[in-house]
């Protein structure tokens, strides 16, 4: 199920905070910058970095996954592992808010998202 009207909204008003809050400053942002994606009820946060060996090149790097779960009402956080594959973020993987979710995205307490 897709989300409401008010749902975008609030959640349009966290992941503008939340750019805010980490994308590098202007200068910067051709060669890094921060970017995300809403497919459904999951929100993907990434890295988007020139190719190191081909500058044409752009590459999209995951930092985190945030799935809202309708029939629970919370939102679960996930890191990408070394294996290249989505875990929950034990220390913290539910949230009420997408808000609170990219609150512990941000803070990034134990290097897993931007290392």
């Amino acid at each position: 199920m897709a989300f409401s009207e008010f749902e975008t909204a609030a959640n349009q008003k966290a992941l503008s905070w939340f750019m805010d809050q980490v994308r590098p400053p202007v200068h910067i942002r051709p060669e890094l910058d921060i970017g995300y994606t809403v497919i459904g009820q999951t929100v993907d946060i990434f890295e988007i970095r020139l190719d190191w060996q081909d500058k044409s090149t752009i590459r999209h790097h995951p930092v985190s996954r945030i799935k809202f779960v309708r029939t629970e009402g919370r939102w679960r956080l996930y890191w990408m592992r070394g294996n290249l594959k989505w875990s929950t973020y034990d220390p913290d993987p539910e949230h009420r808010t997408l808000q609170s979710a990219l609150g512990v995205v941000k803070a990034d307490a134990l290097g897993c998202f931007f290392g």
